[in-house]
């Protein structure tokens, strides 16, 4: 078994993850009334999952693996990332906005976090940046609605949200995005603070990246403002478009959420994202975003390096922040594998996650009488109905041959490797270190024996119904 390590922020739900990780929690934490926003299972050395083997033995995940790398995570995982899990794997749950942040890009993190080390600051300080010197991106698979902000959208779309915003910033952010500059080097009057702190790449950017760069940093570097949540629930009244409907109800939460912060003005900036179950979002290093609500899956690179602009109580590191953002607009990147084979189980639903990154992807199925189709997988039956209805597959497989995480979500599942089987019931995980081969996840009761899920779900054939992620990586 793996253990979670839980994190508490003070956007986190009172009870989402609670009850989840009823099993997993000490009584205290289920009883004290303070938020709880992420359960980690963990290689970073900074926070560590506990494993726990059918012999009794404890040690921690990064110790496994330093102790027996090929075995624990594989030969090419290994070699290729050296002796530790490459992968952060996260259930989160936001009961209120959380910050504006950027996760840095390669160099930066080493960059940073060389720089923190010299400068003497302690991990756990609250102004440290950096906990590692390893790029960040990330992926969000949605176990209910789930709302964010990714990436920048269009000027065409900034420029819509922030004219209907009768407020001196937003106009200063409208004057921005329209004062265009025809020189390299050339600044609009009164940018030039915007400009001086352009990372060196944006010499060859073209000039609407630079005019949403300045639009952004004279959001985030804005005095408090007590007036501009009153300004943008007018606003939002009349705002027709559904896109920019939901941007202005993002912008409305974390206003709500945070009164004074003006950075909440760059919601109207960046795509809003509505997931339902099963849908999910790709966040590479460098992209602007903010969650907004909702209970999700989260797996990332092995890193904890996080630089917030606002929306926050916590340090921002707005100059690291501005030197690794990506003012590219673009739509944002649905991560989930169209190779249908992949997507398809005889009692449920199975979609595959694969981003561009070696280092994760992510499996999220629901198997057992009881289960329903998520509406992403109606979207996958029309486009590949008719292959779908001959696919008869009734267990999940997932490669060998490199570590997994396999987390019970819901009701119970059987997880299985080449070498030993075991019911899982929510909030429930097990390692499954490479050298055990195949992994199966099916329903749990499949070989007969008496089993009740803790909602007492008993399908036909004593069969148990459940949900479950798994967490590996692509190589």
């Amino acid at each position: 078994m793996i253990r979670p390590v839980p994190k508490r922020y003070a956007w986190g739900s009172y009870s989402r993850l609670q009850t989840l990780f009823a099993d997993e929690l000490p009584a205290q934490m289920l009883d004290d009334g303070q938020p709880l926003a992420e359960m980690w299972f963990s290689g970073h050395p900074q926070s560590p999952s506990r494993l726990e083997a059918p012999d009794g033995s404890c040690t921690t995940v990064p110790q496994a693996i330093r102790d027996h790398p090929e075995a624990m995570v594989g030969r090419r995982v290994s070699e290729q990332f050296g002796p530790e899990l490459p992968f952060l794997f996260k259930i989160i749950a936001a009961r209120i906005p959380l910050s504006l942040q950027v996760h840095p890009v390669d160099f930066e993190a080493r960059a940073g976090f060389n720089a923190q080390n010299a400068q003497g600051i302690a991990m756990d300080a609250p102004e440290r940046s950096f906990h590692d010197a390893e790029a960040k991106s990330e992926m969000v698979v949605a176990l209910e609605p789930f709302h964010a902000s990714v990436g920048f959208g269009t000027i065409r779309f900034m420029l819509r949200n922030l004219s209907m915003v009768g407020h001196p910033l937003a106009s200063r952010m409208v004057e921005a995005l329209t004062e265009r500059t025809m020189r390299i080097g050339q600044t609009p009057e009164g940018f030039e603070q915007a400009d001086a702190m352009m990372p060196v790449s944006s010499m060859v950017w073209p000039d609407s990246r630079r005019r949403i760069f300045r639009a952004f940093y004279t959001a985030i570097t804005a005095p408090p403002t007590d007036d501009l949540q009153a300004q943008l629930r007018y606003a939002s009244l009349r705002v027709s478009d559904p896109v920019s409907r939901l941007a202005f109800r993002h912008a409305l939460a974390a206003a709500e959420a945070f009164p004074a912060d003006p950075s909440v003005l760059t919601l109207l900036m960046l795509n809003p994202v509505s997931l339902q179950e099963g849908e999910s979002v790709f966040i590479p290093a460098g992209t602007p975003h903010a969650y907004i609500h909702g209970t999700a899956a989260e797996i990332m690179n092995n890193s904890d390096n996080v630089l917030r602009a606002g929306m926050t109580v916590k340090h921002k590191d707005i100059p690291r922040l501005l030197h690794t953002l990506n003012c590219q607009p673009g739509a944002p990147v649905d991560p989930a594998d169209a190779q249908f084979g992949d997507m398809a189980t005889r009692d449920g639903n199975l979609i595959v996650y694969r981003p561009h990154i070696d280092q994760f992807m992510l499996a999220y199925g629901t198997t057992g009488p009881h289960t329903q189709a998520w509406p992403v997988m109606d979207r996958v039956h029309r486009r590949y109905g008719a292959l779908l209805r001959q696919l008869t597959l009734g267990r999940v497989n997932q490669g060998r041959n490199k570590p997994r995480i396999v987390l019970c979500t819901h009701g119970m599942v059987r997880c299985s490797s080449e070498q030993e089987s075991r019911v899982l019931s929510a909030g429930q995980a097990v390692f499954v270190p490479a050298c055990e081969g195949w992994v199966t996840v099916e329903s749990a009761g499949d070989e007969g024996e008496s089993v009740a899920g803790r909602d007492g779900q008993v399908g036909r054939d004593g069969l148990v119904g459940g949900s479950f992620l798994m967490a590996t990586t692509q190589v």
